[in-house]
């Protein structure tokens, strides 16, 4: 789907690369969570933007409230990586920081 749980405690999912093109998550309380991967091919297998309801994304990672509030994750895919998107100290996900966890 283009995101997974890598420290479940943090309620972040990291992003990565979609192997769908759309699929929809029926959440227990009643709201669809739609994704969506557009020019997604072997060729394009590299993430260029993603928008949360038509907003841009500047970080890697979804939180489960933002999952549960429902709505549309976009990808769009490209050949080449976009070295720009989600580079920021706080564009990372708690598994990827330099923070200790005690």
């Amino acid at each position: 789907m283009g995101f997974y749980p890598v420290a479940p405690a943090s309620n972040q999912y990291v992003m990565g690369r979609p192997f769908v093109d759309s699929v929809t998550l029926h959440l227990p309380n009643g709201k669809d969570f739609h994704i969506v991967a557009t020019h997604l091919s072997s060729q394009n297998a590299f993430v260029q933007q993603v928008t949360l309801n038509g907003k841009a994304l500047d970080h890697s990672y979804l939180t489960h409230a933002e999952i549960l509030t429902g709505g549309e994750l976009h990808f769009v895919m490209g050949s080449t990586a976009n070295k720009s998107w989600a580079t920021g100290k706080d564009a990372r996900p708690y598994s990827q920081s330099t923070t200790p966890a005690f």
